[in-house]
């Protein structure tokens, strides 16, 4: 595939996530999918099928949207900086609702093979995610 067919794909990964398709997972990530990050929870599955159950927590806990903003593709893979807005109107594990606005970015490196997903390494901004929940305080005279 060419590096834009790479970062049409990975934008579709998004916009699909986005819309709570968990069933394009099947035709857009690898079934043995490997997360170079450690899983937001304990208790997933390895591969497909524990990507599928961490954004189906995340849809259904915190609805929002990933905005693009900028990607660069080179070769097998594509790196994507994403800004990513939602609310938290449900329990997360171990979080009760806050019915707080969130937003948060990352930095998501994502390698292609065979028109799907295969490996994913990503930088979250957990602090001031966890920060925009209550779970951290954040400190006197800033905002999160």
């Amino acid at each position: 595939m060419s590096t834009e067919a790479n970062k049409a794909l990975v934008r579709r990964f998004y916009e699909e996530i986005d819309k709570g398709n968990l069933a394009a997972m099947d035709e857009l990530v690898a079934e043995d999918y490997i997360d170079h990050s450690p899983p937001p929870f304990p208790g997933l599955s390895p591969g497909r099928a524990g990507l599928k159950q961490a954004f189906e927590i995340f849809w259904v806990a915190t609805p929002g949207q990933h905005h693009i903003e900028e990607q660069i593709a080179e070769g097998d893979k594509v790196v994507t900086r994403i800004r990513v807005t939602g609310t938290h109107e449900d329990d997360l594990p171990g979080i009760s609702k806050t019915g707080n606005k969130l937003e948060t970015t990352a930095t998501v490196t994502h390698r292609i093979d065979a028109g799907r997903l295969v490996e994913k390494w990503s930088n979250k901004d957990e602090l001031g995610f966890l920060q925009q929940l209550g779970v951290i305080p954040t400190p006197e005279g800033h905002a999160s």
